[in-house]
């Protein structure tokens, strides 16, 4: 489970032109993007058009009630090494402080492959997955704001996953508020989420660029819109072509308190594109939403996919990972 999201959204256009001649150019756009900083309003979007999935098609089972390498926390993030096809997912580690992380690979079966711990990092809200060549490297969330609890990340990891290895972390923004990312692996894009003046933010760069550490020219910054006319539970976010995706909702015992949104947001302007409950799992034993992510098959079907937590009954210790996915997609 995530934060509380408020319900008023933040829509004000503000042109990266403007963000130049108001601040000096390049030198004034990579201080406002640099560690720690960030922007005073949106920017301007550039994201190429694309296709978008509809959110009210049915949707398909993967697997369920898997149980991850730390089998006593829900599922929290998940995503997909599409070039080497592999699933990470990230969840607290068994006795540790709630901020304590481990990345389980899992393959399409969700059988476990390999698995990686991160300390005092956060709570992995979302993750993302960089494939270079037969490796698989993770951007998570790192250097909790609260390593006695369940923090938040303050900076980006980014390390070489190695079964049973001590990550060798590269972190970048460092100096951040509830910092975590996605990563979109069939266009190589990543998008960060993260608090800047009180308010949580995406913004959007080439996989490459963030890569190298070059956060000074992102394609889309953008408030997060209000996602209802209620506050409510977000439990995660993946982007795709222009369009990002969030899952929002709570656990629940009973089929018919399912609360769980996909909400489609069109990054180029910062608005919401299209709103859907899921039912996706709904016999599952107190089905709680945990995260998204974006594949693309073999067969070259691209699927969005939604993660929820589940258990065997309401008093069993163990906590199983689920996956679904849509795959129609739309103009």
């Amino acid at each position: 489970m995530s934060e509380q999201l408020p319900t008023d959204p933040v829509r004000s256009p503000f042109s990266r032109r403007s963000l130049l001649r108001a601040g000096g150019g390049l030198a004034a756009t990579t201080a406002l993007l640099g560690t720690g900083a960030v922007f005073a309003g949106p920017a301007s979007a550039a994201v190429p058009a694309s296709k978008r999935f509809d959110l009210t098609k049915p949707s398909y089972d993967e697997f369920r009630s898997k149980i991850l390498h730390e089998s006593h926390h829900v599922m929290q993030g998940f995503a997909f090494d599409n070039q080497n096809v592999r699933i990470f997912i990230v969840n607290a580690r068994n006795g540790g402080t709630g901020d304590d992380l481990c990345v389980t690979q899992v393959n399409f079966s969700g059988e476990i492959q390999g698995s990686m711990h991160l300390n005092n990092a956060g709570h992995g809200v979302s993750i993302g997955v960089e494939p270079v060549g037969t490796d698989s490297y993770i951007w998570m969330e790192c250097d909790s704001d609260d390593p006695t609890s369940a923090g938040r990340g303050t900076a980006l990891a980014r390390f070489k996953f190695v079964n049973g290895g001590t990550p060798s972390v590269k972190k970048f923004l460092t100096g951040s508020d509830t910092i975590t990312c996605a990563t979109d692996p069939i266009n190589k894009r990543i998008a960060v989420r993260r608090k800047e003046n009180g308010k949580m933010f995406y913004s959007v760069y080439p996989l490459a660029s963030a890569a190298a550490g070059n956060f000074s020219s992102p394609l889309a910054h953008f408030a997060q819109p209000a996602l209802s006319t209620v506050p409510v539970t977000f439990q995660g976010y993946t982007i795709y072509g222009q369009y990002l995706y969030t899952l929002d909702g709570t656990g629940h015992a009973d089929p018919a308190d399912i609360n769980s949104y996909v909400t489609c947001i069109d990054m180029n302007t910062g608005t919401v594109k299209s709103r859907a409950l899921t039912k996706a799992g709904q016999s599952l034993v107190f089905r709680e939403p945990e995260g998204l992510g974006i594949y693309r098959s073999l067969a070259g079907e691209t699927r969005l996919y939604m993660g929820f937590g589940s258990r065997s009954s309401m008093d069993n210790i163990n906590r199983y990972a689920n996956l679904f996915y849509k795959n129609v997609l739309i103009d």
